[in-house]
């Protein structure tokens, strides 16, 4: 690993006078390779999946803290793979993969010295899957990257959220204290040389609340200058970011000018739960991706792995159909953008330097004569549709005229 000290110079490049963030030459590289790679694959994975209810459990339930933490001592994952793992996303097509370093329970997925609530020292496992995970995903030349909640619902030191949050003793709400307790955090995470840091949780408090998170960001970017920064609000960007997220959708806020990442889940919840199999066809999966390049946005699609550390079978499965697609369609969507058309009744465009991809994602649509006409950079463009459609998605490759 290389240390991070050496970052320590190179940060103040990524601040100027006034506090203005301006990114090192590393970063901006970062954040065009983002956007060559579409598919992401995110995971949320703790000892909340130990009960098989999803990640938001302990807030749902009502849970007692101590009774909830008492899970750890139960979590052993022995079916976990790193290498199959891996081998499944990059198989896929997936570009990179965003795990949870840790969720709103606190738990850590890695080894922190800041808690002993962690995988390695809280669990008779002992392992750092964090750790084996970034490296078998990096060897498949993938990047990875690493989920981080900005809340607490256990500490006693993290302010007790304005919607949400176990019951706590405001008498020993510090903010000031949680905050240096994740930057330690934040800066063992970084020595695992992540490619971006994926931030969530800044809803948990009225707009009034002082996150200070272009200070955090100041502090990342003087550690690692080339990390990319993301965080999970629907707000106008704070300065300091290198990407703009969003869950599900596209909403609120204003969309910059930053790469952009749309985050969806494969069923229908992001933790593991034992009655959610409603896994989405390769066909939704499919008109997900395309209609979120043809925005100019990656799908970051999720996965709820089981306490057991295996990827449920139904995501596997759904990961081996995506892959065969990519396999033969992939190029209409890596390296590709919007085209500034709007969407079809038959579906969506996209495009790069050198052509224009027609995905029809709705048969039925067609018009009846069969000819599409697209008019795109002051020229118009006729097309035949072919007699036999695909019902997952139908592309037709246009060369772009110069």
């Amino acid at each position: 690993m290389k240390k991070i000290l050496l970052c320590l110079a190179a940060g103040f490049i990524c601040l100027a006078a006034f506090g203005q963030y301006i990114p090192s030459e590393g970063n901006l590289a970062a954040r065009e390779e983002f956007k060559e790679h579409r598919l992401g694959i995110f995971l949320h994975w703790g000892i909340y999946s130990s009960y098989a209810q999803g990640e938001w459990y302990l807030q749902n339930a009502k849970l007692d803290s101590c009774a909830y933490m008492a899970a750890a001592k139960g979590f052993y994952p022995a079916e976990f793979d790193a290498d199959a793992w891996a081998q499944a996303f990059a198989s896929a097509g997936a570009g990179y993969v965003t795990m949870t370093s840790r969720h709103h329970d606190g738990f850590s997925m890695y080894a922190t010295k800041a808690s002993g609530f962690n995988i390695v020292d809280g669990t008779p496992f002992g392992r750092d899957v964090l750790a084996e995970l970034t490296q078998a995903v990096k060897a498949r030349g993938m990047k990875m990257h690493f989920y981080y909640s900005l809340i607490d619902w256990i500490r006693p030191d993290y302010p007790l959220g304005e919607e949400y949050g176990i019951p706590k003793d405001p008498s020993k709400a510090d903010y000031n204290h949680y905050f240096e307790f994740e930057k330690v955090q934040i800066r063992e995470l970084l020595s695992y040389e992540p490619a971006a840091l994926w931030f969530d949780g800044i809803w948990d408090h009225t707009k009034d609340f002082d996150w200070r998170m272009p200070e955090l960001y100041q502090y990342i970017h003087s550690l690692a200058p080339d990390c990319l920064i993301g965080n999970n609000h629907h707000q106008d960007v704070i300065e300091g970011e290198d990407f703009q997220m969003f869950e599900k959708n596209i909403p609120g806020g204003k969309v910059s000018s930053l790469p952009l990442e749309a985050c969806e889940t494969m069923n229908s919840a992001w933790g593991y739960r034992v009655d959610d199999q409603n896994y989405k066809s390769l066909k939704e999966l499919v008109s997900l991706l395309v209609r979120k390049v043809s925005k100019d946005t990656n799908l970051l699609l999720n996965i709820g792995p089981m306490a057991s550390g295996e990827l449920p079978a139904p995501a596997i499965e759904r990961l081996r159909e995506l892959g065969d697609w990519m396999r033969a369609n992939g190029h209409s969507v890596n390296g590709c953008g919007a085209t500034g058309l709007p969407d079809f009744p038959w579906g969506v465009t996209t495009r790069n330097a050198n052509h224009l991809y027609l995905h029809i994602l709705e048969p039925s649509a067609v018009p009846a004569d069969k000819i599409i006409k697209v008019e795109l950079d002051g020229k118009t463009y006729y097309r035949k549709v072919p007699a036999q459609l695909d019902p997952v998605d139908t592309i037709i490759d246009i060369i772009i005229e110069n």
